[in-house]
């Protein structure tokens, strides 16, 4: 019988010597790059890693591991005999600094503790071995200040003000004027801060304040602003931080020492160069703190030849090693140079294409490895105008950052007058309380779209985002008055119609005037209007040009339009597109044709509903006549009308009050009337799950076939121009297989109707959007009668969630985000857990019933660079997204099929 071995026990701190660069779960991104700059030989200060499992165990019990502090005991004994000095010792202490460390960059979220070590015992101590009294106790009450606020709780502020005093006796204003007594008197003053605030003495025994530090450190990583930010950055919850303790080196012995941070390049541009900031006798807190002015790091060749020297070398060997750029901080203590930390920088959406290229050209990254430096994200803030950031603004209010881009117009509030002022030659921006889609005339003329209420996926945003508009939605603190034109602005002032403004879509802010607008020339190129050159526009221009032909060469996933008309499709097209994935027709029957599609809806008599049919079908072959045209050769999936009912037909309350007006008056409204009770009949209480898409063509005779006559009829006609028309018929909002074949069947009708009457050979796919949770489960069967899937992700979303997204956003969905319910809208990117476990089992059935079954979304999601990697993975055959997000699906389809599981470029 073989002997029961005890588990291995789980290690909690590693040596520098010991890690390195690949061990950031483990060890975070700081301890897993100063365990492999340890490994390269350059100068780190000696010092170990806390684990991040160490601090999940601390914050799953509220206790550190029973093992953890033996572990440090042992460390610290290594780093003392290395160093030749004890931690605090009164006549040769060592010092170091406790330092969070979390997988990803978490810049100042969570919390440092420098100088640990330091006590009235041992601040003597170090003067002498410094040889200088004032930095000793420059440093001893950075401790307490830092320890203070850090780790005890205190408000810092207490510390500044004591500060501020103490300068203002002195009568200087920068901290390194006051002397060696000013200090030792500060000193006394902090320590008494704490013992007031924190009902304690500041601890003397230095291993207590480095215990109580490490504890610190693990507890911020659920402090409000970690949590705040990892929100924001989407960073999970669960990791947890490390903690580095690391030996203290100084940057405050003198005019021979500092601090400063490094980029390998310009994280803002990309360009190869000497960037950074360096101070002399500071330390690394006064760089970030801006208590002192820095000077430009090209300086330090002239401070200090030798330590910028090796400053140069060490970059280059850490880009060369990191194949990327590097952030960097060291310090020089009396002219020794110290490497603090460095990490792949953060670099802005330009950057990061440029960088990408270049370090293809020079050979350290291959074109796979390039796809994971950059991103849609990215891409997309490239492509949206922006504001001048040097300009002169007034903001007046805040929404929801809704569809990208900078805006300047007149404000107007409504459609009609958006449409008649931008065709005499006038900016607008459409102003409404919330938007509808009688709306889109007003929102096709205007440079961008202002509401009071709606969230993301409200029709303003979806529509804008579809078209390329710059919106801004919900911003509550706008009062709108649309029937007096004009709004009211925190503070009171009126905007009247008329009167310009600017939107920034990419922030949600709202301003005063004008703005000045700085045009994308990424956008130019997407559209041919702009190609590679020499100056730096064209130079990203070049960039992003070349990384799209990466992603096209390595994609799997084709990436359609989401488009409703010819001039759309033609811009898709510019755009990349491969098709269309869907054509909402119901966006064909808005303006001028809604009295004709009211008069269907609400007819009585077989003959008032065949007239109706027989007006509406020229127009929708023309429709379709000229979307085949402009995506010839290319597959163009067309929706059958999918409306909510009441988009169709008049507001009840309106109706109702015209009702009561003319009998009050005693007025002829025999119209009015017979209108009102047809509504009232038809009136639904809520109207997205009721008569719509395959229900409503069942329920109204003759309107689908009306329809699939006129993709038939439009389709002969371009063949027979010798065009290429490849048409795929969808029938929305099915929930069984009974309802497709009742549709399929009249439609086949139809299309042989056509085939015959033309005398045409027509290939009109027919298939149906999987956009109930019914469907999705029982796909193998509704497979059996459709030859492709297109999943409405937007209404899957709705059903399986139980959520109306044109009122939660607004509603609830911002205390669910801070709560950590949602790490980000199930609207935005895709709820794989939920929804997408749906998406992927009614492909895999689908696909069992019919292998040669095609599958598409046309969702939102269609266009949102993490669910288009969901859509790869599970494998589907194409995205079909708005004709602004194409060149984003077509770069995040890229870099889905060429993900590396150990890349990472947060």
């Amino acid at each position: 019988m073989s002997e029961n071995k005890e588990p291995h026990a789980p290690k909690f701190v590693y040596d520098f010597t010991e890690g390195n660069k690949d061990l950031k779960d483990l060890l975070g991104g700081k301890g897993a790059n100063l365990a492999e700059m340890t490994n390269l030989g350059l100068p780190v200060p000696p010092g170990f890693t806390i684990t991040t499992e160490a601090c999940k165990v601390y914050l799953d019990s509220g206790e550190e591991p029973a093992a953890l502090r033996d572990e440090v005991s042992a460390h610290l004994d290594a780093l003392e005999q290395k160093m030749g000095k004890k931690l605090g010792q009164a006549d040769n202490p060592l010092l170091v600094s406790v330092r969070s460390g979390a997988k990803f960059s978490m810049p100042g979220m969570m919390d440092t503790v420098l100088n640990i070590g330091l006590s009235d015992a041992s601040v003597q101590g170090l003067a002498a071995q410094a040889g200088d009294e004032r930095f000793a106790w420059d440093s001893y009450r950075r401790l307490i200040q830092m320890f203070g606020k850090t780790v005890l709780g205190v408000d810092g502020d207490l510390f500044e003000e004591a500060l501020d005093k103490a300068k203002a006796a002195k009568k200087v204003t920068v901290d390194t004027d006051l002397e060696a007594a000013d200090l030792k008197k500060l000193v006394t003053t902090f320590k008494k801060i704490v013992k007031k605030e924190a009902g304690r003495e500041f601890p003397q025994d230095p291993r207590e304040q480095m215990d109580l530090a490490i504890k610190a450190v693990f507890d911020s990583w659920n402090g409000d602003r970690a949590k705040l930010y990892r929100r924001q950055e989407r960073i999970p919850h669960d990791l947890g931080t490390a903690v580095n303790v690391c030996s203290m080196v100084f940057g405050n012995l003198g005019p021979d020492s500092g601090t400063g941070v490094a980029f390998t390049r310009d994280p803002a541009s990309g360009h190869q160069g000497v960037y950074g900031d360096y101070l002399q006798n500071a330390q690394g807190e006064d760089v970030v703190a801006g208590i002192r002015n820095t000077v430009p790091l090209a300086e330090l060749e002239r401070i200090d030849k030798k330590s910028y020297d090796q400053l140069m070398k060490i970059m280059e060997t850490l880009e060369n090693h990191y194949k990327d750029l590097c952030d960097i901080e060291f310090t020089i203590e009396r002219g020794q140079l110290w490497m603090l930390q460095t990490r792949v920088g953060k670099r802005t959406a330009g950057a990061a294409f440029r960088i990408a290229t270049q370090l293809v050209d020079q050979g350290l990254i291959d074109e796979t490895e390039a796809l994971q430096r950059v991103t849609g994200a990215q891409l997309a803030q490239l492509m949206f105008p922006r504001f001048d950031e040097e300009a002169k603004v007034e903001q007046v209010a805040r929404g929801i950052a809704a569809s990208p881009g900078a805006a300047v117009g007149k404000a107007v509030f409504d459609s009609y007058t958006a449409v008649k002022w931008s065709r005499s030659g006038e900016k607008v921006i459409l102003v409404r309380r919330e938007t509808n889609p009688d709306d889109l005339d007003g929102m096709i003329a205007a440079e961008g779209i202002l509401t009071s209420r709606g969230g993301k996926t409200s029709h303003a945003a979806v529509v804008a985002r579809g078209m390329g508009k710059t919106c801004v939605c919900g911003a509550e603190e706008l009062e709108v008055d649309t029937k007096r034109r004009r709004m009211t602005v925190p503070g009171g002032h009126v905007v009247e119609e008329g009167d310009v403004i600017s939107i920034d879509g990419s922030t949600g802010k709202v301003y005063l005037g004008e703005v000045p607008v700085v045009p994308s020339p990424v956008v130019e190129y997407f559209e041919g209007r702009m190609h590679p050159g020499a100056d730096d526009a064209d130079e990203l221009v070049e960039a992003v040009h070349r990384m799209m032909a990466f992603a096209d060469r390595k994609r799997r996933l084709r990436v359609r339009a989401n488009a409703d008309n010819a001039e759309d499709a033609l811009r898709a097209r510019r755009f990349g597109a491969q098709g269309i994935g869907l054509c909402r027709t119901e966006h064909m029957f808005l303006g001028d044709r809604r009295e004709l599609v009211e008069r269907l809806i609400l007819a009585d008599a077989e003959e008032e509903r065949e007239a109706s049919l027989k007006a509406l079908l020229p127009l929708q072959k023309q429709d379709f006549v000229e979307l085949f045209e402009a995506m010839d050769g290319l597959p163009v999936t067309i929706r059958l009308l999918d409306p909510p009912l009441h988009e169709f037909l008049p507001d009840i309350t309106e109706l109702s009050v015209r009702v009561a007006l003319a009998e009050s008056r005693q007025e002829p409204h025999e119209n009015e009337l017979r209108l009102l009770q047809a509504v009232h009949r038809l009136h639904e209480q809520n109207p997205m799950l009721g008569l719509r898409g395959v229900r409503l063509g069942l329920v109204i005779p003759g309107l689908f076939t009306m329809q699939v006559r006129a993709i038939a009829e439009a389709a002969a006609e371009r063949k027979a121009a010798k065009g290429d028309p490849r048409a795929e018929i969808m029938i929305p909002l099915v929930g069984t297989v009974q309802e497709l074949e009742i549709v399929r069947e009249e439609a086949d009708q139809v299309v042989a109707e056509v085939e015959a009457a033309t005398g045409t050979k027509l290939k009109l796919a027919i298939g149906t959007m999987i956009e109930l949770p019914r469907a999705a489960l029982t796909a193998g069967q509704i497979a059996e009668a459709a030859e492709f899937f297109s999943f409405g992700t937007n209404d899957l979303t709705q059903t399986v969630w139980g959520f109306s997204r044109d009122d939660v956003e607004a509603s609830f969905f911002t205390a669910y985000l801070e709560k950590g319910i949602f790490g980000v809208s199930p609207f935005e990117t895709i709820d794989k857990d939920g929804v997408g476990s749906l998406v992927k089992a009614a492909a895999e059935a689908g696909r069992r019933t019919r292998p040669d079954l095609k599958l598409g979304v046309c969702g939102e999601h269609g266009g949102d660079p993490e669910s288009v990697h969901f859509f790869h993975e599970v494998g589907l055959d194409y995205v079909s997204c708005s004709p602004f997000r194409i060149p984003v699906a077509r770069l995040e389809a890229g870099r889905a099929a060429t993900q590396s599981a150990g890349s990472d470029h947060r």
